[in-house]
């Protein structure tokens, strides 16, 4: 059976001015996909899903979304999709009923069904007994339920989830990728944008955008494979600062990042891993690091995103 694109993008670029925020951007979005389009702050994400949701007008070029034009159609597009934007489109001044019934009237949705729905958001927000609890008085992790309910109460068949688990604990935000593997499971399209590198993994597709250009693509095995095929080594030590520092000064080491409390050290695949950690111990030691171990790791998305971003000058 044929996969339908939901979402195909051709060389949508936006403007302001003399700066380019969105520069001749090219994918597609296959129907039922989780998809992840990652960034940092600034890289052009939050432009790219408000052209794709009708609130923005493209410069040059177009895409289409459900089969309808952003350029020509954005009117159509926004009766099809939901979008959930960074701050959970939530109005804190209602209570929880009351912000369903908002979105769902405004979807359309009456009587038996507009019933029906509310209870499945009720359900999926797991706010059984908060109905009449003011939005504001809810948790981070409640209000971003609660406002993924809203979003896909009408049951669009593309919903757009902008920067959508900002601001939440790590559990809240494992909780809500559940939320948004039941939609796709259903059939939904689910199109989100995040600069959270491990939330990625989640997803059945990725791309990566920088400076509003596309720098990679594919699933997150494929990142791994086709744009990191080097060695990352996990040093733990003392003086960390100090020792990326040193790294950086060496001649064989591609690109040196900080990943929490520890170095990872990214290598070229043709060198002997186990030589480079012996002499990795033997530099930082002779600089008097103490070093607590070097290990060989499989690559993160994080890993390829830096070494995509930060390519060691030689």
């Amino acid at each position: 059976m044929k996969e339908t694109n939901s979402i195909e993008v051709r060389n949508l670029t936006k403007k302001y001015g003399k700066f380019t925020s969105v520069d001749s951007i090219n994918f597609e979005v296959k129907e039922g996909e989780v998809f992840g389009f990652l960034g940092a702050n600034g890289a052009g994400k939050s432009t790219t899903i408000k052209m794709l949701c009708g609130i923005l007008e493209p410069t040059s070029g177009d895409a289409s979304v459900g089969g309808f034009s952003v350029k020509k159609e954005p009117d159509k597009i926004k009766r099809i999709i939901g979008y959930m934007s960074q701050k959970f489109s939530l109005y804190n001044d209602l209570t929880v009923n009351e912000n369903i019934n908002f979105f769902g009237g405004m979807y359309g949705l009456e009587n038996s069904r507009m019933d029906e729905r509310k209870k499945w958001v009720i359900k999926i927000a797991n706010l059984e007994g908060k109905e009449n609890t003011l939005a504001k008085q809810l948790s981070g992790g409640f209000k971003q339920r609660l406002a993924l309910g809203c979003a896909v109460i009408h049951e669009p068949e593309i919903v757009f989830l902008d920067e959508p688990t900002g601001g939440v604990d790590p559990i809240s935000r494992r909780n809500f990728w559940d939320l948004i593997n039941d939609l796709s499971q259903r059939g939904t399209t689910v199109f989100v944008t995040t600069h959270y590198l491990d939330e990625a993994e989640y997803c059945n597709r990725i791309m990566m955008i920088n400076a509003g250009k596309i720098i990679a693509g594919g699933s997150p095995k494929e990142l791994k494979t086709n744009y990191l095929n080097k060695t990352i080594l996990e040093i733990e030590c003392e003086n960390v600062d100090e020792a990326i520092t040193i790294l950086d000064s060496t001649g064989w080491i591609d690109n040196s990042a900080y990943f929490g409390k520890y170095i990872h050290a990214t290598i070229s695949s043709k060198e002997n891993t186990g030589e480079r950690i012996n002499d990795l111990n033997k530099l930082l030691n002779e600089k008097g690091i103490i070093v607590k171990r070097i290990d060989r790791i499989m690559p993160s998305l994080e890993d390829v995103f830096v070494n995509l971003l930060e390519p060691k000058e030689k």
